[in-house]
């Protein structure tokens, strides 16, 4: 018999190791997962009721039946490393849970496998027995029945902080809690004519919308005890929405969501009239990468106090308030000296560091105030590090909601408790960009603890900045090897720095041949601190390509002033002019510049004097430049641009001239040549008037034909050169002399004297 009885067993023990391993942990007390999504209040007085509310979900693989929750007071938790270690879901332990409260219970319909279920169980705070002031583990637990087992047992529990006051409290913590108003880049240094702003995309109307993450910060803000902290970048951003505003890209579309902007600030400026502003310097710079990396590049520690004038100016503008400039906060509050350094080189005399980087090591039974002097007038406020990283993760599941609420003000009445009688002022500075939901149970909890009013009160940043400093609290500034390596391989690479520096350099050379340099300066410098922002961290590819179109659009626009290629040219005198003209397609006229022209034989060409430059925007112009030539040859001579500085501006243009200009040696011969045309012209001019006068002679020896030497009329005929035509008698020198005929000389035979000045070959 005892055979065949085992033989089931057997298999069983066979198939075990087949079993999801899901399913075989599925078993005990963690066969149901019990979820705490919300407790009510967070933190009871002895009037009062606590509520538990959650999810019930069956893990195992039969169904639970006569099933109920109830709710267990466990045993206080000793110190803050208490709250740390106190886990929310293992298994049932007797000894830390304790006991079901009795006469409290809620009864629950079977559950099926996979099934889930809510809950709501209230118990009064009389009847959990609580006992001295301090944190009590508060567990919700199902009990039931399963196949397997069939009799009542815990199948499940979950355990969250119960923060409990009995009584007054000595001194109250003063609590003061940064709250964040930061986004990441959304401008481009782009403009077009009309000055309207172009964005990298529309995704910041999302965070401002209705339930969007900044619109929620500020609607949750408004009625809470915080200092806001903001980047002015964004106020910026958000007033540039305001009005017309484009999206980038090849076809991008006109903006359509300045009402959303408009309501936001409008928003925004109500609330902080009753609050603290502290303003970061523009664009939120990462000191850790500049102090790191950037110390090599020079250029790179000047543009810290610009984002900060223009941090206020900004804040004041936009907001109608004056913010606090003198706080620098690195990322996670991880300092070191050349960070410190860097930070108070702005005029931030307070440093926002955290108590997990500046470590107290003097061995305190209680957590110091905040504000530690650190030599040189400056301050470092070190924030809380289990306050400050409470609310991260994902808070967008109820529970971990809740249990991060409990946790927040289990810890600062711990922090209380540590010293009672003593005044001490504890600052927390969460995430720099808390998600929505993480933004609602940052407020749930500091709701929480002003309702209580028992262990705290709100402090602005100033007053925590004031407060007096434990004199036993580290004050020591961590060394560089201190800093977290994972914070470390984030930073800004040294190369960007480089980058940022050409950018600047390119734009300082760009600005001072405008007309109107703001139109420029302003987007372009606030693009170049953006470059520098924390925001890039993690990001090293978003980072290089906002950088690469930064510079590419300076390049482009810088272009658009430029010389227009000339053809060669042929300069056939001793002086000419040379046209070069100058281009600008830009939207704004451009002076303070000057064009000049080089030789590359300056002794064969001079091409002049350099001539100073101004072209209206979309124009072109021609500029002459008088040049003289000296020798015969081709010259190529270089056109180039000059900023008012002297430093060369774009690209050279180069042409040839070939010079075909006529010598002063030349020059003298052919003047000798045509003196002589004009003496030979002379010559005939009295070569012919001689003449004339000799034919004039002739005829007054008898005008009578027949009278003569020759009555016949035929005179001397062909042989002497003169003689008749035709019958009428008429001789050569009749008919009218044609141009083309020879011109006379005065023949060898002739006897007469030659004419005064006239050269006669004989």
């Amino acid at each position: 018999m005892a055979l065949f009885t085992g033989t089931p067993l057997l298999a069983g023990l066979l198939l075990v190791p087949h079993a999801p391993a899901a399913q075989a942990a599925a078993t005990g007390s963690g066969t149901v997962e019990v979820s705490i999504e919300s407790m009510t209040p967070a933190a009871p007085t002895k009037s009062d009721s606590v509520t538990v509310s959650g999810t019930l979900t069956n893990e195992g693989s039969s169904t639970i039946t006569h099933a109920h929750v109830g709710m267990h007071r466990g045993s206080s938790l000793s110190g803050r490393s208490s709250l740390d270690n106190a886990s929310p879901s293992t298994g049932y332990v007797p000894g830390v849970d304790g006991p079901e409260v009795k006469g409290h219970k809620e009864k629950v319909d079977n559950l099926a496998p996979g099934g889930s279920r809510s809950f709501s169980l209230s118990v009064p705070v009389k009847d959990l027995h609580l006992g001295d002031s301090g944190v009590y583990r508060l567990g919700v637990s199902l009990s039931g029945r399963t196949q397997a087992a069939p009799f009542e047992r815990v199948l499940g529990i979950n355990r969250t902080f119960l923060p409990w006051q009995n009584g007054a409290a000595g001194k109250k913590t003063q609590l003061t809690y940064l709250w964040p108003l930061i986004s990441t880049t959304h401008l481009t240094a782009e403009t077009d004519a009309a000055q309207t702003p172009v964005f990298r995309n529309d995704d910041l109307a999302a965070e401002l919308a209705p339930g969007g993450r900044l619109q929620q910060m500020v609607a949750l803000a408004k009625n809470l005890p915080v200092t806001f902290v903001i980047d002015p970048d964004l106020l910026a951003t958000v007033d540039a929405m305001t009005r017309t505003y484009k999206i980038g890209g090849p076809d991008g579309p006109v903006g359509k969501n300045q009402a959303v902007a408009k309501q936001w600030l409008n928003d925004l400026e109500k609330a902080v009239k009753t609050h603290e502003v502290i303003a970061l310097p523009f664009a939120d710079p990462d000191l850790a990468s500049i102090a790191h990396r950037g110390k090599s590049v020079p250029s790179a520690l000047s543009h810290l106090g610009p984002a900060t004038e223009l941090a206020a100016g900004t804040v004041d503008t936009v907001l109608g308030v004056t913010p606090r400039t003198d706080f620098a906060w690195p990322v996670d509050g991880a300092i070191d000296s050349s960070i410190v350094d860097v930070a108070t080189s702005a005029g931030a005399h307070n440093v926002i560091t955290r108590s997990d980087s500046l470590r107290d090591t003097g061995g305190l039974p209680y957590t110091p105030t905040a504000a530690r002097p650190i030599g040189g007038g400056n301050n470092a406020i070190v924030t809380d590090a289990r306050l400050s990283r409470t609310f991260e993760g994902d808070l967008s599941k109820a529970d971990n909601a809740s249990r991060a609420v409990q946790a927040f003000l289990a810890q600062t009445q711990m922090i209380n408790l540590q010293a009672p009688g003593r005044q001490r002022s504890i600052v927390v500075a969460p995430q720099r960009m808390p998600s929505a939901s993480q933004a609602h149970a940052m407020a749930t909890a500091l709701r929480e603890l002003q309702d209580s009013g028992g262990w705290t009160e709100p402090l602005n940043l100033t007053d925590a900045a004031k407060a007096k400093p434990d004199p036993a609290a580290t004050r020591q500034i961590p060394s560089g090897a201190a800093y977290p390596r994972s914070l470390r391989r984030e930073e800004l690479p040294t190369s960007a720095f480089r980058q940022v520096q050409s950018t600047q350099a390119a734009l300082d050379d760009y600005r001072v041949i405008l007309a109107q340099p703001e139109r420029v300066v302003t987007p372009f410098g606030t693009a170049i601190m953006r470059e520098m922002s924390t925001e890039w961290r993690g990001n090293p590819t978003g980072a290089g390509s906002f950088r690469h179109s930064v510079r590419g659009y300076l390049n482009g626009l810088a272009k658009k002033v430029h010389l227009i290629q000339k053809s060669d040219a042929t300069l056939s005198g001793r002086s000419a002019t040379i046209p070069v003209t100058v281009q600008n397609n830009l939207v704004q006229g451009v002076e303070h510049m000057t064009l000049r022209l080089t030789s590359s034989q300056p002794n064969r060409l001079d091409v002049g004097k350099s001539q100073q430059i101004k072209v209206d925007g979309g124009h072109s112009q021609s500029f002459k430049f008088d040049t003289t030539a000296n020798a015969n040859g081709r010259a190529w001579v270089t056109a180039q641009l000059y900023t008012e500085d002297g430093k060369p501006y774009g690209e050279p243009m180069t042409f040839q001239v070939n010079v075909t200009e006529i010598t002063a040696t030349v020059m003298l011969v052919i003047a000798g040549g045509v003196l002589l045309l004009v003496l030979a012209g002379v010559r005939i001019y009295l070569q012919r008037k001689r003449m004339a006068a000799a034919s004039s002679e002739d005829g007054s020896d008898g005008d009578d034909p027949d009278d003569g030497e020759d009555p016949d009329g035929a005179g001397d005929g062909p042989d002497g050169g003169e003689g008749t035509n035709g019958d009428d008698g008429g001789t050569d020198g009749d008919k009218p002399e044609q141009p083309s005929d020879p011109k006379p000389d005065t023949g060898s035979e002739s006897t007469d004297p030659s004419g005064s000045g006239e050269k006669v070959d004989r």
